[in-house]
């Protein structure tokens, strides 16, 4: 045997035929299964051009498509104390901290941020499911009043994106305090007659639901998504029957009055400004931010 032919040979042309393809260039729609190309993806806001299903995404990449030329300017949070209970089940809480803040890249569930949409000032806020299942605890709540704050001193409307499984179990009773700690920041807001505009994501549940994602003055969804405080599941199980179809999704909830509006991603920029603008009582926004036309010019005066 010809060890050059047998090995040298063959490893060579493995060498130099090997290409290297990122293996995230795909993505596979959960509700049809049709494969997504990334960049066609992320320019539609994570909803799949072929069903229309909408996919989780990021607060950054939220707000990103939501301020005006994704231009934002983040609010600062007070940060809690690391771990107030000494909790561990298998793992230490703040083992759980750092593992999802390498996997997501930020301190905590809730990214709060100011701009402007539509050339109309807002403070936002929103949820990052992906962390920790973007459960409420005291950063959270912190990153709540911040948020009221911020719009209370600049005079601004609060939108709120919601996205959580609930309160999270490591604070404990803690946590259960951002319910009644959220409901008074948003009843600042309230009382300083600025609008507050919830847009319930797939899925809002639990502490979440029960305090500041029910309160807006305006209650919009994102299409499917699951809205409820005891998941189908719990209640099917306690109540021992089958509940309707698409129970506590965002459109079973607008047929029972609920909610206002159930609104796809990709149309809610557009009805967000329209939303904010109306409540606070200005004109319309000129679309494309084309200059206003100039006047008529003026009939050239008859000859007499």
């Amino acid at each position: 045997m010809n060890w050059i032919t047998n090995y040298v040979r063959p490893r060579i042309n493995s060498i130099f035929s090997r290409r290297e393809v990122p293996e995230n260039l795909w993505t596979k729609c959960d509700a049809c299964g049709t494969m997504l190309f990334h960049r066609e993806l992320s320019d539609n806001q994570n909803v799949c051009t072929s069903c229309g299903h909408h996919m989780s995404i990021t607060p950054r990449a939220r707000f990103k498509a939501l301020f005006d030329g994704g231009i934002f300017t983040e609010v600062a949070v007070p940060e809690p104390l690391a771990d107030p209970l000494q909790f561990r089940d298998q793992k230490k809480y703040p083992e759980r901290m750092k593992a999802a803040q390498k996997s997501t890249g930020e301190r905590d569930a809730m990214l709060v941020a100011a701009g402007e949409i539509g050339r109309t000032p807002i403070v936002a806020a929103a949820q990052d499911f992906s962390f920790m299942g973007g459960s409420m605890g005291m950063y959270v709540g912190n990153a709540i009043i911040a948020a009221a704050e911020e719009a209370v001193k600049l005079k601004r409307p609060l939108i709120l994106f919601s996205a959580a499984g609930g309160a999270r179990m490591q604070e404990g009773i803690l946590s259960l305090m951002q319910m009644p700690r959220s409901t008074v920041a948003i009843q600042m807001l309230k009382e300083a007659g600025l609008p507050y505009i919830v847009v319930l994501t797939h899925p809002t549940t639990g502490g979440v639901t029960a305090s500041y994602a029910m309160l807006g003055d305006v209650q919009i969804a994102e299409p499917g998504a699951l809205i409820c405080f005891a998941g189908p599941r719990v209640i099917e199980q306690t109540i021992r029957e089958k509940l309707p179809e698409g129970f506590q999704r965002a459109e079973y909830l607008l047929d029972h009055g609920m909610l206002d509006r159930v609104t796809p991603r990709t149309k809610l920029r557009e009805e967000l400004i329209t939303i904010t603008r109306m409540l606070l009582r200005q004109t319309p926004a000129v679309w494309g931010d084309l200059p206003a036309p100039d006047a008529a010019p003026a009939a050239p005066a008859s000859k007499t």
